[in-house]
C-alpha cells in the first residue's frame, strides 16, 4: 500500500509499505477514505525526530471502511463506515472505566513510562503504524472504532478522531462558568473548534488570539471575537479591558511546544533536532525546554481564581514556569492527552445534525491526494495559501487545490 512516511527532519515521503494484516483477535483492517494532518504531527515533522525511525508511517486522524475483522472484534462487520480514535484503548481497564482512555492500562507504553498508545506517534507512544495511508490496522477494534452513518461527507465525522474530542475536553477542563468569559490562545484546528464549542456550551464571551489572517477570519465567521496579536503590544491589558478588568474566567492554550515568540527555546529545539537520536533523546528527557510564549501568555490572561486548560502538546522536562504567579492567582490547571473515546457520545448528535451547529464543515481548507502529503505538510507548517486544516484522500490521484471548505468529501 501507499503511505506517508517520516524520513528525517522536515522530510516526509509517500512510499510503498507492507499491507497491514490482522495480528491480534481484536484487530480490524480499514480502508482509509480520509485522513487529516494534525498540528501535533508538525511536532514530529520538525522537533521530535529522535523518537522516530525512517519509514515510520505517520497520522492519527483517520476514518474509512472496515475491510477485515478479527474474531474478537465482532462489534464491527465488513463494510462498516468508521472513525478511528487517535488513542488506542481497551475500554475495560481501571483507567478506561473512569473515562481516562488516554491512560489505558492495556495499551500503556510502560517501557517509555508514557500513557496509552497512539497511532503514528513515535516510540514514546508505541510506534504504532499511523493512518496517513491507504489501509490501517486498528488494534482494540472491539472498542475503539466508532461506526458512523452512511450518509453525509467524511468530514462531517472525521474530526471525531481527534480534533473535536480534544477541543471538547479542552472546554470541559476549562470549567467556563455559564455566561462567563474564555480566551482561546491559538486558532489552529483545535483552537477553532474549542472556541465554537465554548460558545455552543454557553460561554458569554469567547476571545480567540492568533496572528494568521486566515485563522482569524475563520473564527469570526463563527461568532468568535478574534484578536490579531501580531499588532498588539499589551495582550493581557486588552483582555482585562474586555473582561471587567479581571482577566478571563477560563483560558485554553491550544498552541503547545512550538509557540511563536520563544526564540531561545526555538534555537535549542533546532539544535537538539540535529543531534544523533540517542543524544537528542537524552537531552529532551533530561533538559528539554518548550517554547513557552503561548503558555506564559495564557497564565497572564486568566483571572484570579480562574482555570487554565492546556490542550497544546508539551514535551519539555525542564520548562521554567511562573509558580509565584500561578500560586498567587490561585489558578486551577488541567491538561493532558484527549480521552477521545470518552467524549464521542457527547459529540455524535452534534456532528450528525444537518444544521452543523459546530461548523465542522467549515474547518478543512485543503483536501489533497495522499500522494501530495509532503507538499501538504509544508503548506500546513508555513500556514500558506490560507491553510487551516488539511485532509488527505488516498483515493484522489490528481493534485487538487480546493478552497471550498464545505465541499463534499
Amino acid at each position: 500500500m501507499r503511505a506517508l512516511t517520516w524520513q528525517g527532519r522536515e522530510n516526509v515521503a509517500v512510499e510503498d509499505v507492507p499491507d497491514p494484516r490482522i495480528e491480534e483477535p481484536t484487530d480490524a483492517i480499514i480502508r482509509v477514505t480520509s485522513t487529516a494532518i494534525c498540528g501535533s504531527d508538525l511536532h514530529l515533522y520538525a522537533v521530535l525526530g529522535m523518537y522516530l525511525d525512517a519509514g515510520d508511517v505517520l497520522g492519527h486522524e483517520a476514518m474509512g471502511v472496515v475491510e477485515e475483522v478479527g474474531p474478537g472484534a465482532t462489534r464491527l462487520k465488513v463494510g462498516d463506515r468508521v472513525v478511528v480514535p487517535s488513542g488506542i484503548a481497551c475500554g475495560a481497564c481501571w483507567m478506561c472505566a473512569r473515562g481516562l482512555q488516554s491512560q489505558c492500562e492495556t495499551t500503556q507504553v510502560r517501557s517509555q513510562d508514557k500513557g496509552a498508545a497512539l497511532f503514528g506517534y513515535t516510540k514514546l507512544y508505541g510506534q504504532v503504524t499511523g493512518g496517513q495511508a491507504e489501509y490501517l490496522r486498528v488494534p482494540q477494534a472491539h472498542y475503539g472504532p466508532v461506526v458512523v452513518p452512511e450518509d453525509g461527507t467524511d468530514e462531517q465525522y472525521l474530526y471525531l478522531s481527534d480534533v473535536l474530542p480534544t477541543a471538547w475536553q479542552a472546554v470541559e477542563y476549562a470549567n467556563v462558568p455559564p455566561g462567563g468569559s474564555v480566551v482561546v490562545v491559538g486558532l489552529g484546528p483545535i483552537g477553532q473548534m474549542a472556541a465554537r464549542i465554548a460558545l455552543h456550551r454557553g460561554a458569554g464571551k469567547v476571545i480567540g488570539l492568533d496572528r494568521v489572517p486566515a485563522r482569524l477570519e475563520m473564527a469570526r465567521r463563527h461568532g468568535i471575537e478574534a484578536v490579531d496579536v501580531a499588532g498588539l503590544d499589551d495582550v493581557a491589558g486588552a483582555v482585562r479591558e474586555a473582561t471587567d478588568g479581571r482577566g478571563a474566567d477560563s483560558v485554553i492554550d491550544a498552541v503547545g511546544m512550538e509557540a511563536h515568540g520563544s526564540p531561545g527555546a526555538a534555537f535549542v529545539q533546532r539544535a537538539t533536532g540535529i543531534l544523533p537520536d540517542a543524544l537528542a533523546g537524552a537531552a529532551v528527557e533530561k533538559a528539554g525546554v518548550d517554547r513557552l510564549a503561548a503558555l506564559l501568555s495564557a497564565i497572564s490572561l486568566v483571572r484570579r481564581g480562574g482555570t487554565l486548560s492546556i490542550s497544546g502538546v508539551y514535551g519539555g522536562a525542564k520548562d521554567p514556569l511562573p509558580m509565584m504567579e500561578l500560586f498567587d492567582k490561585q489558578v486551577t490547571v488541567r491538561m493532558g492527552q484527549a480521552n477521545v473515546r470518552h467524549w464521542v457520545d457527547d459529540l455524535m448528535p452534534l456532528v450528525s445534525d444537518a444544521a452543523d451547529p459546530l461548523g465542522v464543515l467549515d474547518l478543512r481548507t485543503h483536501r489533497l491526494p495522499l500522494e501530495d502529503a509532503p507538499h501538504a505538510y509544508n503548506l500546513f507548517q508555513k500556514k500558506e495559501d490560507g491553510c487551516v486544516k488539511v485532509v488527505l484522500d488516498p483515493a484522489m490521484r490528481a493534485p487538487v487545490r480546493d478552497a471550498g471548505a464545505s465541499a463534499s468529501a
